[in-house]
Parts: C-alpha cells; sequence; structure tokens
C-alpha cells in the first residue's frame, strides 16, 4: 500500500485539527518550548534562537561523544517519509506546557526505552537542526493510548501517558525516556511523531518501526501480558510500513533485563 493512501485506514484525525494545532504553536512563535532547555532535568533557562549544548546540561555517558559518531549508520540524508499521524494525536496537548519533558512514562511499567533521534535539514547538507520541536508519542505495553476512549470499554480521557515534546539541542538531537510499546490489533510495534519548525510550522508526520528480532523478545518477557503481536506479524502485512521501513527503523542496543536506547537520524524539510 502507498503511504499517501495510509490515511484512509488508520483513521487520521481530520486536517483542520492539524492546522489549528499548527496555528495555535505559530500564534506562540514556539517560544514556550524553545525557551525552555531541551531536557526536563535543564533547569537554565535559555533565549529564543539559541541552543543548548547537552553536555552543558549534564552528562550520562551519551553526550559525551560526539552526535556524528553516536547516530553513524541510524539513517541518512532523506526526507523521512510522511505517515498518517494515527488516531490518537492528542493535538490538544501541544498548549500544555506539562507535556515538555523527556521522561514520558509517568511510572508505568514497561521495558525501559531511550529513544534519541537526531533532526538533520536535507536542504541544508543535513547539517543539524537545533531548536526544532519533536511531537511524540506511542501506546503502552498493553496497546493502550493516552487521552481517547478505545475498543475494549478502555476510557484515558484526560491523561497524557507515553506523550511528550523536546527542543532539539545544538547537534539536532532530542532524548525521550518511556518504555519499549506495546500493540494492538491491525498494527506492528511502532511510534508516532510530529516535528514543528520554530515558526510553528509543521514539517514532518512520521512512525517509527523496531526490529522484529528485539520485539518478539521483549514481548516474550513476562512483562508483557500481552504477549506477541499475532495480528500484524511481518513489516509487509502492516498498512503503514508495507512499502519499507528504510528511513525509520531504529537502530537498538541493549537487553530486556536492561533497557534499550534506541537512535535514527531523521531527515525533515527546513
Amino acid at each position: 500500500m502507498n503511504k499517501q493512501n495510509v490515511a484512509a485506514v488508520e483513521l487520521p484525525v481530520a486536517g483542520a485539527h492539524r492546522r489549528n494545532a499548527v496555528r495555535l504553536l505559530a500564534g506562540t512563535g514556539l517560544a514556550w518550548i524553545t525557551g525552555m532547555a531541551w531536557r526536563a532535568r535543564a533547569s537554565t533557562l535559555m533565549g529564543a534562537g539559541t541552543c543548548v549544548d547537552a553536555n552543558s546540561v549534564f552528562s550520562d555517558g551519551f553526550e559525551a561523544t560526539s552526535a556524528a559518531s553516536q547516530f553513524a549508520g541510524t539513517g541518512s540524508c532523506v526526507l523521512v517519509p510522511s505517515e498518517t499521524q494515527g488516531p490518537y494525536p492528542l493535538l490538544s496537548v501541544l498548549s500544555d506546557p506539562e507535556i515538555l519533558r523527556s521522561d514520558i512514562t509517568e511510572g508505568l511499567p514497561g521495558v525501559p526505552l531511550t529513544l534519541r533521534l537526531q533532526l538533520v535539514n536535507v536542504n541544508a547538507g543535513c547539517a543539524p537542526l537545533s531548536n526544532v520541536a519533536v511531537y511524540l508519542w506511542h501506546c503502552d505495553k498493553d496497546g493502550v493510548y493516552s487521552g481517547y476512549s478505545q475498543p475494549g470499554g478502555i476510557n484515558t480521557t484526560g491523561e497524557k501517558f507515553f506523550r511528550g515534546m523536546q527542543s532539539t539541542d545544538c547537534d539536532g538531537v532530542v532524548t525521550f525516556q518511556t518504555v519499549y510499546p506495546g500493540w494492538y490489533i491491525g498494527r506492528i510495534t511502532h511510534i508516532h511523531f510530529q516535528i514543528y519548525l520554530e515558526d510553528g510550522s509543521l514539517t514532518a508526520t512520521s512512525q517509527l518501526a523496531f526490529p522484529q528480532d528485539i520485539t518478539q523478545t521483549v514481548y516474550a518477557s513476562s512483562l508483557y501480558t500481552h504477549g506477541q503481536n499475532t495480528s500484524v506479524t511481518s513489516f509487509a502485512q502492516d498498512n503503514v510500513f508495507s512499502d519499507g521501513t528504510s528511513q525509520q527503523m531504529l537502530t537498538l542496543t541493549g537487553s530486556t533485563a536492561a533497557g534499550y536506547v534506541a537512535t535514527i537520524t531523521v531527515g525533515v524539510s527546513a
């Protein structure tokens, strides 16, 4: 299935809602995003038009090495494919300052996942994009999204777990602390994200994929009581990734016991 036809399958929110979100962000000039450090642990405010050096915020072993080496081989200088935002984007949270956070777990269980995206500009030799807002969301370990009434009598209206927004640092990097997502009927394991430029314009809506062998290992653990995904067993069967995952596949290191680190370079137009 072509990606431009996916929206009809996954029932995305109407385009008017997306435009409203863009206007909302544009109205503030993203000042409330770029006017704060890109990670929840940062306490020093920065001015608009500047970027935060992750090394100056804190050191966790990752920032001690260059972004170039950390993201080598985790994507390329190609525009990330556009995908449907899906049925559960909850764009209303973009006006909530509490959504500016690195840790999006809210204490919920799952195999720990540190997710790091590096944004690069395909129109400028893939130079890193600083001060770009990344809104990211995914389901919990059992396939449930926050903020919506869902099949099976599940109602998470008013909740915001596994949703967050960060502003990229000087190397174009954002980091989210989360858990390995679960699955729900009709979709293979994935993470949604949107990218907003400093003027508030939406430049990309896409999704991230996970290596199947690691996903199967995670779902075999006792923590993931939902078990293996029997509804979609391959990328070819998935209505979003059936035409390929080369620009959306995360590179993972780690283990189910210790948690995983996932990295990817995302090419966007700015």
